[in-house]
């Protein structure tokens, strides 16, 4: 009882861990059946599962929507604050807690942002499969993060097991194709029209202007997009927020095909409804479904992969692959983000990831259970009688 008492968060913590296994959720599913895929995996790197608390916190903050982003940390940085302030102490003592808080969770969003650190990397048994990324951007795109070449964006996908990966800046043609370490492939980003639309393939430039005037306009892309040999694809959030009461006038257009999921914080409120939806409109017209990282060179993970069959065509030539957390942002209200997004976070662990967390839990609660010799200072715990050794004691009397 005096451990629960002194400890209560530490053991709370461990108690969640723990019953968070009874409700598993699975890494990655199929983002169209929301089934666990048969043929294919993620690998987590040794350093990645040993940090594992930091590690799955920086991918829980990471793949958050907008929405539930902003929720989130301002839930948390109040809760923090207040709790910060209402501990015992002097005032100086306090206010410096209630602001240490905020501080530390703001460092944390910047550490998912900008940390360079061990990533999971997805792994296929299908050899006949290329891994591949249809919407990702460099420095050409106007919110790129600055100095993000092309060389970053092709060891940033490497490293997470892409073999290949349209470059797809706003309105920027790609011109710079590269084969290592993976192949980046041409492509670009129309703005038109209250759309985005992804062309893929032997692009060229165009006048955005023809198709910038209305729908029916717009629509006039598509025709353009096949006359050069490339592929157009309607793009999240954009056809989602803007376009969604007239799907079939996409297809009508000759549309290619649809992104299911894009791991950009505004595209990521996108409901499982939703996508099925599009799915099943995608099915029956044998379209394309794509899921892309729309990776502007800030975050050092992806949401989202695809596996694509160079034997297939229209809706079975890809099958889009993505972690189970971050398609279920568009499935809960932002304000639930502080408590849901945690829960979320436990409920994905693979059993490698919750030893960690148990194994960490644990470590750090003996150490600050350990009594402390008397007159060594508070939070020295197990660390007391290493430090003994260390003490200037005064001459005998």
């Amino acid at each position: 009882m005096t451990l629960v008492r002194r400890h209560p968060m530490a053991l709370a913590l461990l108690a969640l861990v723990l019953l968070s296994a009874l409700q598993p959720l699975p890494a990655l599913v199929d983002a169209a059946t929301g089934a666990p895929p048969a043929d294919a995996d993620l690998v987590r790197p040794t350093a990645y599962t040993a940090l594992a608390p930091l590690s799955n916190v920086l991918d829980a903050l990471t793949f958050l929507s907008l929405g539930r982003a902003w929720a989130l940390l301002i839930e948390w940085a109040l809760a923090l604050a207040a709790w910060g302030a209402l501990r015992r102490g002097t005032l100086r003592q306090r206010l410096g807690r209630a602001l240490f808080g905020p501080l530390a969770l703001a460092a944390l969003g910047g550490a998912a942002l900008m940390l360079p650190r061990p990533v999971p990397r997805l792994v296929t048994a299908d050899s006949s499969l290329t891994v591949i990324d249809y919407h990702a951007h460099t420095d050409a795109s106007h919110d790129g993060r600055p100095g993000w070449t092309a060389e970053d964006l092709a060891a940033w996908h490497e490293a997470q097991g892409f073999e290949a990966s349209y470059v797809t800046d706003h309105n920027v043609v790609f011109r710079r194709p590269i084969e290592h370490p993976i192949r980046l492939l041409p492509g670009v980003e129309w703005s038109v029209y209250r759309e985005h639309i992804l062309a893929l393939g032997p692009v060229r430039p165009i006048d955005r202007a023809r198709y910038n005037r209305d729908a029916r306009a717009l629509g006039a892309l598509f025709a353009e997009l096949h006359h050069q040999g490339a592929l157009g694809v309607a793009s999240l959030p954009e056809y989602w927020l803007n376009g969604w009461d007239d799907l079939e006038g996409f297809v009508a257009d000759s549309v290619d095909g649809f992104e299911i999921v894009n791991c950009a914080p505004k595209a990521l409120a996108f409901s499982t409804a939703r996508r099925g939806a599009v799915a099943q409109l995608a099915a029956a017209r044998d379209l394309l479904v794509v899921g892309a990282s729309d990776n502007h060179g800030w975050g050092k993970v992806t949401c989202a992969w695809n596996l694509s069959s160079p034997s297939a065509h229209g809706y079975a030539a890809n099958h889009v692959l993505a972690r189970s957390i971050a398609l279920a942002q568009g499935d809960w209200e932002p304000w639930t983000a502080a408590y849901t997004q945690p829960w979320l976070m436990l409920r994905s662990l693979s059993s490698s990831e919750r030893s960690s967390w148990v194994t960490w839990i644990l470590v750090i609660l003996i150490y600050r259970a350990v009594p402390r010799r008397a007159g060594d200072p508070g939070g020295i715990g197990i660390l007391a009688r290493s430090l003994e050794m260390f003490r200037v004691r005064g001459p005998r009397a």
